[in-house]
């Protein structure tokens, strides 16, 4: 089997001006041109911008990188004031977009059933949901990853039901992790993300749906995780350019590393 691309993916939430976004795409657009992993097709990126950074991101990145959205609304169209819908999205050439961040859970009050609701609204807009799932408290991988596919199972309850289908980005991030002072261990995080690709990979209702880990993932996090993971899902470390450089450096090695070891 063709190994398949390494995702990287950043969201940008409301840390940059409009102004310093621009400065930040025009670099990673640069940096796209060049490097070795996506002139190979080793690596894939996919960027999310806040709302008013969407056209300008779109026009610089062109078909280096997908471009997506932080949030949608759960209807397509109606008197949802400050609401921005899966179809609008859509038009303005999204391609992705996150559901059920933690923070969104957390600050806003988000419930499953509104996760459920925005999955759907996503997939029938022909958006691929960057799904964020992960346990609220720490325990062992067997029984995180065995709450993360309950998580998932839910989420993707009303796309099931309305026949909605189509690729999903399950991105897991352990809750307990976000702002701890020690992250999640590549040997806690590999078995929970082994599992959920494991499962992931059955759903044939959402073919080509991956995993990808976003808890503090930074440089260096790729060559202890890559086995068990289709990319990473970066936050504040993907604030300078350069440290998405040094992540796809990590992704060439890693598969250059696959390549070798593969049966001949």
């Amino acid at each position: 089997m063709t190994a398949l691309p390494t995702l990287i993916g950043v969201s940008l939430k409301m840390y940059f001006s409009h102004a310093r976004t621009v400065e930040w795409c025009r670099a990673v657009a640069q940096l796209a041109r060049t490097h070795p992993a996506i002139l190979e097709g080793e690596a894939e990126l996919f960027v999310i911008p806040s709302y008013l950074s969407i056209p300008a991101a779109r026009e610089i990145l062109g078909d280096l990188a997908a471009v997506g959205a932080q949030d949608l609304a759960a209807e397509d169209v109606g008197a949802y004031t400050g609401e921005v819908s899966g179809a609008q999205l859509a038009e303005f050439g999204c391609r992705v977009v996150e559901v059920g961040h933690a923070e969104r859970r957390r600050l806003f009050g988000e419930t499953p059933e509104v996760v459920r609701r925005k999955t759907d609204a996503a997939l029938r807009n022909g958006l691929t949901p960057v799904l964020c799932i992960g346990e609220a408290d720490k325990k062992s991988p067997t029984d995180a990853a065995a709450e993360c596919i309950s998580q998932l199972d839910d989420a993707l309850a009303d796309a099931r039901r309305a026949q909605n289908s189509g690729p999903v980005i399950v991105a897991y991030e352990p809750f307990w992790a976000i702002g701890a002072p020690q992250p999640a261990s590549p040997g806690y995080i590999r078995p929970v993300c082994a599992s959920l690709r494991d499962y992931v990979r059955g759903l044939s209702d959402f073919p080509h749906s991956t995993v990808i880990y976003g808890g503090s993932a930074g440089p260096g996090l790729l060559s202890h995780v890559g086995d068990d993971v289709d990319g990473l899902f970066l936050g504040r470390f993907s604030h300078d350019p350069a440290a998405i450089g040094t992540i796809l450096d990590e992704v060439r090695t890693h598969s250059t590393r696959v390549a070798e070891s593969a049966p001949s």
